[in-house]
């Protein structure tokens, strides 16, 4: 057996550097098709010979979750098998959540879950908030080892961190042509301990030899799933000409080194700060390319190599947003372009009531409002009034002491109540912020302005004593829909 260098996400869960992802089995398996479970459960066995021990799925991969149960049932210890729940959008239940663990832990025939990563679909409803809660409560009840984010920005992985819930690490899209981890979301990995675990890392198989030189295609009239959906990424960073100055490169590169293009690639992003492993995707039974795989680690790499790619990088254009933004709004860098495929609709954060013609009101359901007998928001016409908004959820506050970690949950319990009314965030005119502490101003104020820098409401900042000596600050918001 090769010797595959490791990554402990903790302690007690040491990972292979380099994943097989089984997302492809969704893709081998549409138009009604079904895999031989048998067969490719055993197609399984050569990574693992190999010294890949580690396997990537989720709930919606095709019957990625049963294959990799009978293939753990045949093995034994051994094998990590990493899995994720990607819920529907919308409140859930604590049931829900133990439901979908246990469907996890039979289709995967283990007791306890080694690693699952939750995805959320929008940051205003906070019900995700809850579902984590309820997964923290079972990982403590030991059927799962351990939490993982997928999809994850960097401010809301912090959130997340800084409000309890234990998380080891975040899986998102990080590749030679997406770099956008590699700044605010590596600094809150570095900060908390946490690893990313990157997908992406070939481009669906586009960041290798075969592409060179070779004609541009729609990224619609792709073959796979994969190709459609990093086509569009390429199309994003640039188009087919910057990409295909980023091919010479590696081909220099790899023809130097005598590995190939994908090799390079690979090594790149394993060198990077905070990456615990990148996930390659695999065809189960159709194709195998752990030979090559199995070379990312048997050549000299230098800092001359990695200064040659970052200047091919320069070339590329960002890709826009923050990590995971591809499945939260446009562009949405899909296999389809859109989210048809992922979910039919998004539900409102809040439930909205009518008061008369014209006149709406949104609750939020904190202990607050019958307290003092208040609304979350309230819509007049076309004017949307926003109460001031604290980082309370339930009878929590979320973001513990940080100030840039609530001022976050904060705006998204706005876009929350602008959402709930039919609207947008880019919809908001005015905000007035209180800050308990006059030494968190300037904190609270960069994360106003990266939240609303492309709005620049009206606003107004005041010191002022807010009730609950846990909250650090409070924002009210109007917000005027448009059209």
């Amino acid at each position: 057996m090769s010797t595959i260098p490791t990554t402990l996400l903790a302690d007690d869960l040491p990972i292979s550097k380099i994943l097989t992802g089984l997302w492809q089995i969704a893709d081998m398996e549409r138009d009604g098709n079904q895999l031989d479970r048998e067969k490719a459960a055993e197609a399984m066995r050569p990574y693992l010979e190999a010294g890949l021990t580690t396997f990537d799925m989720a709930d919606h991969y095709g019957s990625a979750e049963l294959i990799s149960g009978r293939f753990r049932k045949k093995v034994g210890d051994g094998v990590q098998l990493l899995t994720k729940w990607v819920p529907e959008p919308g409140k859930g239940s604590k049931e829900k959540v133990r439901q979908a663990v246990q469907r996890a832990r039979d289709r995967l025939q283990l007791e306890q879950l080694d690693l699952l990563q939750y995805h959320a679909w929008n940051y205003a409803d906070a019900s995700y908030l809850d579902d984590l809660y309820w997964l923290q409560e079972l990982k403590e009840e030991g059927l799962i080892r351990h939490l993982g984010l997928t999809n994850f920005d960097a401010a809301h992985l912090d959130l997340v961190l800084r409000s309890g819930i234990e998380v080891v690490s975040n899986q998102v899209s990080y590749s030679l042509i997406d770099q956008r981890a590699r700044g605010a979301m590596t600094e809150v990995c570095r900060r908390h301990g946490v690893k990313i675990l990157a997908f992406g890392t070939l481009a669906g198989g586009m960041l290798s030899e075969q592409w060179v030189g070779q004609p541009d295609i729609p990224a619609d009239q792709m073959r796979t799933w994969s190709q459609m959906k990093y086509k569009r990424f390429i199309d994003q960073a640039g188009g087919w000409d910057a990409f295909q100055g980023l091919l010479r490169t590696l081909q220099l590169l790899a023809k130097a080194k005598k590995v190939s293009m994908a090799n390079i690639a690979c090594r790149y992003m394993l060198e990077q700060e905070a990456v615990g492993g990148i996930i390659i995707g695999a065809r189960l039974g159709q194709s195998n390319r752990i030979a090559d795989n199995l070379r990312i680690f048997e050549f000299d790499y230098t800092a001359e190599d990695q200064d040659q790619i970052r200047a091919a990088l320069e070339q590329l254009h960002p890709i826009p947003g923050r990590c995971g933004d591809e499945y939260r709004k446009p562009p949405f860098l899909t296999a389809s372009g859109d989210l048809s495929h992922h979910l039919d609709t998004l539900p409102p954060p809040f439930p909205v009531q009518e008061i008369g013609e014209g006149h709406q009101k949104a609750l939020s359901g904190t202990i607050w409002e019958d307290l003092a007998g208040f609304s979350r928001a309230v819509r007049i016409g076309d004017r949307i009034l926003i109460s001031g908004t604290t980082a309370t959820h339930g009878d929590r506050c979320v973001g513990g002491d940080n100030p840039a970690a609530q001022t976050h949950f904060v705006i998204d319990k706005i876009e929350g109540a602008i959402q709930s009314f039919g609207g947008r965030l880019e919809d908001l005119v005015r905000t007035r912020v209180y800050v308990q502490r006059m030494e968190d101003w300037e904190v609270i104020s960069r994360v106003h302005g990266e939240r609303l820098g492309h709005i620049q409401p009206a606003n107004t900042l005041i010191r002022a004593d807010l009730i609950g000596d846990e909250y650090l600050v409070e924002i009210e918001a109007e917000a005027v829909l448009k059209g």
